[in-house]
């Protein structure tokens, strides 16, 4: 059973991320840095007055939260195979909402009764940003629905 990341799952994270080197607010307002760090290694949170960060320091952020969340994410997923690409695009979706999230997921509960076809639907649903439907363009979060969509293409070619 996988139990990890791959560097591809990194990379395709980290694309559709993105990575900013200064503080901003995301898509709902929180103070983020890197690649989507709003919670530093040390556990502080990200402020909009800390310093720029390097692309190194982005990655290393990136690769402690994510296995942090695998932790979690693994044990959700005893005794379910799963391919390399749907481990990294379920982990990419457990970066993006938390792991919180991914455990009352339909998903999940999909993958657990076997139904690989319907868990990838179920990625769709996940088109919501503070309330705000973001497959709509003009509510100014698009990109979290093109990470939906681009995770469904790839959940649904695997299967």
């Amino acid at each position: 059973m996988l139990t990890a990341i791959s560097v591809s799952g990194i990379l395709y994270t980290q694309s559709k991320e993105g990575t900013v080197l200064v503080p901003y607010k995301d898509s709902v307002g929180v103070a983020t840095i890197g690649t989507g760090t709003t919670v530093y290694p040390n556990g502080q949170k990200v402020k909009m007055t800390d310093p720029k960060i390097t692309e190194k320091q982005a990655t290393e952020y990136l690769k402690f939260h994510i296995d942090k969340d695998a932790k979690i994410f693994n044990k959700s997923l005893l005794g379910i195979p799963l391919s390399q690409t749907e481990y990294d695009l379920y982990m990419d979706f457990t970066y993006q909402f938390g792991t919180g999230a991914w455990s009352q997921s339909s998903m999940l509960r999909n993958l657990k009764s076997r139904n690989y076809v319907q868990a990838c639907k179920s990625l769709l649903k996940w088109k919501y940003a503070a309330k705000r439907d973001c497959s709509i363009r003009s509510n100014n979060c698009y990109g979290v629905w093109t990470r939906q969509q681009a995770r469904y293409d790839k959940c649904m070619g695997e299967n």
